[in-house]
């Protein structure tokens, strides 16, 4: 009975010593990587538009599959909060280099009134030819902002107006699903870098199993 005794204790040793080995040999990689942005994997945030293109025909994410997308909310005449915004993902785009092929980058206008499709296409232009923005109507325009939890007000400025608006840019991965806000404070490498985690091909590790072969 002690003998028993004795050798079932060394075998839960063993069994202990031998997990303990396989952490410690465990690949970094396996760990969850570090993201700036903010992670928002199964968010029911959106989860689509209830805009159209600036040719009137209705726009989907889904039309982007296969892409990533970047989707910001924003207005035209907007004097710095855009502008940065766009110009960022100029930059995030050359970061990305042949990946880039793989960026959609979509801007929604939260003005409307103002915004109509030639100024979009033309505003688009001056960043990027590749991007794309979408409108709706009013109705259509808060309905959508509401869906994304963006906030934006029109606020009198002299004898006009200005917006203000949420500044946050979402990515929606390669299959259509919304992962990540990304703050307007990262920079471009910042969120080149967890694009690029995004784009990385998902396989299950053939670690252990190459141990016993």
């Amino acid at each position: 009975m002690q003998r028993r005794t004795v050798i079932t204790a060394l075998a839960t040793a063993s069994a202990a010593v031998f997990t303990t080995t396989m952490l410690a040999m465990t690949p970094a990689s396996a760990a969850a990587p570090k993201l700036s942005g903010i992670d928002i994997t199964g968010s029911s945030i959106g989860p689509d538009l209830h805009l159209s293109y600036t040719n009137g025909k209705p726009a989907s994410v889904k039309d982007f599959r296969g892409k990533l997308v970047l989707l910001f909310f924003g207005f035209t005449q907007c004097p710095d909060v855009c502008p940065t915004a766009l110009s960022r993902a100029v930059e995030i785009k050359r970061l990305l280099g042949a990946d880039g092929q793989r960026l959609q980058v979509l801007f929604a206008t939260v003005d409307p009134e103002r915004d109509t499709a030639p100024l979009l296409d033309a505003y688009m232009r001056a960043f990027d030819p590749g991007f794309i923005a979408v409108r709706g109507d009013k109705a259509q325009t808060a309905r959508t902002a509401s869906d994304f939890k963006i906030y934006y007000s029109k606020v009198p400025s002299g004898s006009s107006y200005t917006m203000d608006h949420t500044a946050i840019t979402y990515v929606f991965d390669e299959q259509g699903a919304i992962r990540l806000a990304l703050r307007h404070e990262q920079t471009a490498e910042q969120c080149a870098a967890d694009l690029r985690t995004l784009l990385q091909p998902k396989s299950p590790s053939n670690f252990l199993k190459g141990l016993f072969q």
